[in-house]
C-alpha cells in the first residue's frame, strides 16, 4: 500500500530494490552547486547532472530495469523493441546489449542522424518509419507482434518508473535539505519516479514539473484533469519532450505527487543551454534544460529558505543544432546582435562605424556589405553587422549612436 495514494502500487520498498538491481548498470551522476546560479536564482540550486549518464540521458535508468524483470520473468520473447526517436531508444539498445538480447529500435525518418548512428553503433537494428513518433510506435506494435519481441513503452509502465526513480533517490541522499525539485516532463516517467522518490521520504517536499510553451499537454492538467491536445505542427527544440499523448500511469502519479507545472518558450530553452553549457561546461539538450530554463525565467515561486534541485535529463543534442542554439540563446539574452546600418558609399565610412562598435567594447562576428539593393538609396550602402554584446541595453548604446549621427539602422534580430 502507497502512502501517498492507495491506487499506487509502488512504496519506498520497491523504489529501493528496484535501485539495488541496477546499480551495477547505471552512473550515479553529479547533482553539482554553483554560486553564481545560485545568487542569479536567489536560493541554492543543485542540477543533477543526467547529461553525464551512460548514453547521455536518464532513459537507461527505467530501460535497464524494464530489461532486467522481463528476463527474470521469461518474457523477452526473441528480442526487445523500442520506439523513440533518441534517448529512449539508446537506453533500450545499451540495456539489452548489456543483457546480450537482439535489439530494434524504430524511429522517425527525421530523427538525428547522429541518435540514429549512436543505436547502431550500440548493436541496435534500426527501422525507419513515418514522419511522427506515433507512426514510428505503431510500427514499433507490429513488429513486437510478428516477430515476438517484448515491446519497451517509454514511460507508461510502472517498472520503467521504478526505474527512473533511483534518479531521484540519489538527489535527495546527496541534498536531503532539499525543498524543491524541478524536472523536465514530457511522458511523464521521470517526473513519477522522482516525485514518488521524493515525496515517500518527505512529503513536504515541491516537485515541479516543466514543459515547453509549444507542446505542453499538461499545461491544466492539475487544474482540472485536462490534457491538452497538441497540434501536429508544434515545433520546440526541447524535441526529446515533445509528446502529445502522456501516460495513464503517469498522469495517475502526477495527480498525486506533482505540486505544479510550467511551461518555458524556446528563447529560454536556448538561453539555460548557453548557461548551462558555460557554468558546467557540459551540453544540454533542449528537453533536458528546460528546469533550468524554468528557474532563469523566475517560473517558480521560491522562498528565502528553499534548496532547489534540477534534474537536467539529457545532453543528446544534435550537433548540427549546437552552434545555432547557442547563437539563438545568446540573441535572446542580448549577448548577440545583428544589425543593418546605412552609411555613404565612400571611402572610410565603413571604417567609421567599425570603430563606433569596438569603442563600446563590443565584438564584432560579421560584417557584410549590400549594394546595389532596391531599398537602399543610390549613392549609400547597407552593412550588416554582427556583434557580441554584454546585455540590451550594451545594444541600445550603439543603436543611440549611430541615430545621433543620422544613420538609418535596422535591429535584424529584434524580437
Amino acid at each position: 500500500m502507497n502512502a501517498l495514494s492507495p491506487e499506487l502500487p509502488l512504496d519506498l520498498a520497491a523504489l529501493r530494490r528496484a535501485r539495488g538491481e541496477i546499480g551495477d548498470a547505471v552512473v550515479r551522476t553529479t547533482q553539482w552547486t554553483d554560486d553564481t546560479l545560485s545568487r542569479r536564482v536567489g536560493v541554492p540550486v543543485g542540477l543533477k547532472l543526467e547529461n553525464l549518464q551512460r548514453t547521455g540521458s536518464f532513459k537507461i535508468r527505467g530501460a535497464t530495469l524494464k530489461i532486467r524483470r522481463l528476463i527474470e520473468a521469461g518474457a523477452v520473447g526473441h528480442g526487445v523493441i523500442a520506439a523513440s526517436a533518441g534517448n529512449h531508444a539508446q537506453g533500450v539498445a545499451w540495456a539489452a546489449g548489456l543483457a546480450g538480447l537482439p535489439c530494434t529500435v524504430v524511429m522517425p525518418r527525421g530523427a538525428p542522424l547522429t541518435k540514429i548512428d549512436a543505436c547502431r553503433s550500440l548493436g541496435a537494428r534500426v527501422e525507419l518509419e513515418g514522419d511522427s513518433l506515433e507512426q514510428a510506435a505503431a510500427r514499433a506494435r507490429d513488429l513486437a507482434s510478428s516477430e515476438g519481441l517484448a515491446l519497451l513503452h517509454p514511460y507508461d509502465d510502472w517498472d520503467v518508473i521504478a526505474g527512473q526513480a533511483s534518479c531521484g533517490l540519489e538527489m535527495l541522499e546527496d541534498a536531503p535539505d532539499t525543498t524543491v525539485a524541478v524536472v523536465p516532463l514530457g511522458g511523464g516517467g521521470l517526473i513519477s519516479g522522482v516525485a514518488l522518490a521524493l515525496k515517500l521520504q518527505n512529503p513536504a517536499i515541491r516537485v515541479v514539473g516543466v514543459q515547453s510553451e509549444a507542446v505542453a499537454p499538461y499545461r491544466r492538467f492539475l487544474e482540472d484533469g485536462s490534457i491538452e491536445e497538441v497540434p501536429s505542427a508544434a515545433h520546440t527544440i526541447a524535441d526529446g519532450i515533445r509528446v502529445k499523448r502522456p501516460g495513464k500511469l503517469t498522469r495517475r502519479v502526477i495527480a498525486a505527487c506533482v505540486d505544479r507545472i510550467v511551461t518555458v518558450d524556446d528563447n529560454a530553452i536556448a538561453e539555460a543551454m548557453v548557461l548551462l553549457l558555460e557554468r558546467t561546461r557540459t551540453i544540454g539538450e533542449g528537453a533536458g534544460v528546460v528546469g533550468l530554463a524554468a528557474l532563469m525565467q523566475g517560473k517558480l515561486r521560491l522562498a528565502a529558505g528553499d534548496r532547489v534541485a534540477c534534474v537536467i535529463s539529457g545532453g543528446n543534442v544534435d550537433m548540427s543544432l549546437v552552434g545555432r542554439s547557442i547563437d539563438y540563446g545568446l540573441a535572446s539574452s542580448g549577448r548577440l546582435m545583428s544589425i543593418a546600418v546605412t552609411i555613404a558609399d565612400a571611402p572610410g565610412q565603413l571604417l567609421r562605424a567599425i570603430r563606433e562598435v569596438a569603442a563600446l567594447g563590443m565584438n564584432i562576428r560579421h560584417v557584410e556589405h549590400r549594394r546595389g539593393e532596391l531599398h537602399v538609396p543610390v549613392g549609400m550602402t547597407e552593412v550588416i553587422l554582427q556583434a557580441e554584446t554584454r546585455d540590451f541595453e550594451h545594444q541600445r548604446e550603439l543603436l543611440r549612436c549611430f541615430a545621433e549621427q543620422g544613420l538609418r539602422v535596422r535591429n535584424l534580430l529584434a524580437l
